[in-house]
């Protein structure tokens, strides 16, 4: 699977909502600090954990099917053997456009079916360095 260009990266930071999947409330945690920077650079950010009622001050959700709003990037922290069935749950809705796993995070076989649904996918690599090279 080929590493997404920066043209490719470039429009999915175009996002306006990011839903992180295993979102921390755990300062000093990548799952914590990176939605941090997204919310500190104008994302709205729905924090998704079963585990835990808010995040920033915003209400957590357990899972993407209990996201209402318009998503348009789902950011996975959750290990890679979670990847297919998180996909799952993006596959069933209409509103996302692409899907990324932080760095250390990988599926080739999730991300086929991501790309072959129209969508973009991007995987092993963290949205805030590509952000702050890209965007900031």
């Amino acid at each position: 699977m080929a590493a997404a260009t920066d043209s490719e990266l470039r429009e999915v930071l175009d996002a306006e909502t990011i839903a992180v999947v295993g979102c921390s409330s755990t300062p000093g945690k990548a799952a914590h600090d990176v939605p941090k920077y997204l919310l500190e650079h104008g994302y709205d950010v729905i924090p998704v954990n079963p585990y835990a009622e808010e995040v920033f001050g915003i209400e957590a959700v357990d899972s993407l099917a209990d996201v209402d709003a318009r998503v348009d990037v789902v950011d996975v922290f959750r290990p890679s053997d979670e990847v297919p069935g998180i996909v799952d749950e993006v596959l069933a809705r209409e509103d996302v456009d692409a899907v990324w796993l932080q760095l250390g995070i990988s599926h080739d076989e999730a991300g086929t079916r991501v790309e072959e649904s129209g969508r973009a996918f991007v995987q092993d690599t963290c949205i805030k360095v590509e952000h702050s090279r890209l965007v900031a």
